[in-house]
């Protein structure tokens, strides 16, 4: 599907930069779910695939072209997984993910405490590709490091000022958006897309 027009299934002004930089060298023109006054849905799945599909089957259906949708969140070890599927609404209807940074920070606190090296965590990313007849396909990709407290940077959204990856020092809110994208959940999932939908890049 090299070139053409696709949705990107987000109302998240930052996780659609993102997907519209990842997108833009496979010559495909994304127009964002928002600008097209398309509703979200409500993310029901218990998985980060099920949102996934569920956003990008909704978008495509309703806008007559194909659709490119993310489910994507903090899984910290120490609690069992969460904020997972869940990591939007931790951050409540006004996406305050200040809020939600502090209630990751609180629940960490109250079952181990914060020591040098952090607890462990991870972000994953589930991408769907869905088509306009409920044709779909997705990817996934995770990204593995630790967390830190108080939160560090500016760039980036959500919880990516308290989250350093394997190997970096800088938070993904300290880091260049190009070293992000390098490394990110987003872009390896992005990576198996391009890989199995759009062929090789020229």
């Amino acid at each position: 599907m090299r070139g053409g027009r696709l949705v990107v299934a987000s109302h998240n002004p930052g996780k659609v930069g993102e997907i519209r930089e990842l997108i833009e060298p496979c010559g495909i023109e994304a127009i964002s779910a928002a600008a097209l006054g398309l509703a979200e849905p409500d993310e029901v799945e218990e998985t980060f695939a099920g949102n996934a599909r569920l956003k990008a089957t909704a978008a495509a259906r309703a806008s007559g072209l194909p659709a490119l949708a993310d489910d994507s969140g903090l899984e910290v070890e120490v609690l069992g997984g969460a904020p997972g599927v869940k990591s939007a609404r931790w951050a409540g209807p006004q996406r305050d993910f200040i809020a939600a940074m502090h209630r990751v920070a609180d629940e960490i606190g109250k079952r181990r405490g914060w020591t040098e090296d952090g607890p462990r965590a991870n972000f994953t990313c589930a991408l769907c590709i869905a088509w306009p007849d409920a044709t779909s396909c997705v990817f996934e990709g995770k990204v593995f490091g630790r967390l830190v407290w108080p939160p560090r940077g500016e760039r980036g959204f959500g919880y990516d000022p308290m989250f350093v990856a394997d190997g970096e020092t800088l938070t993904f809110g300290e880091m260049e958006p190009k070293a992000k994208h390098a490394i990110s959940h987003r872009a390896r999932a992005f990576a198996r897309f391009v890989a199995a939908c759009v062929g090789e890049q020229s």
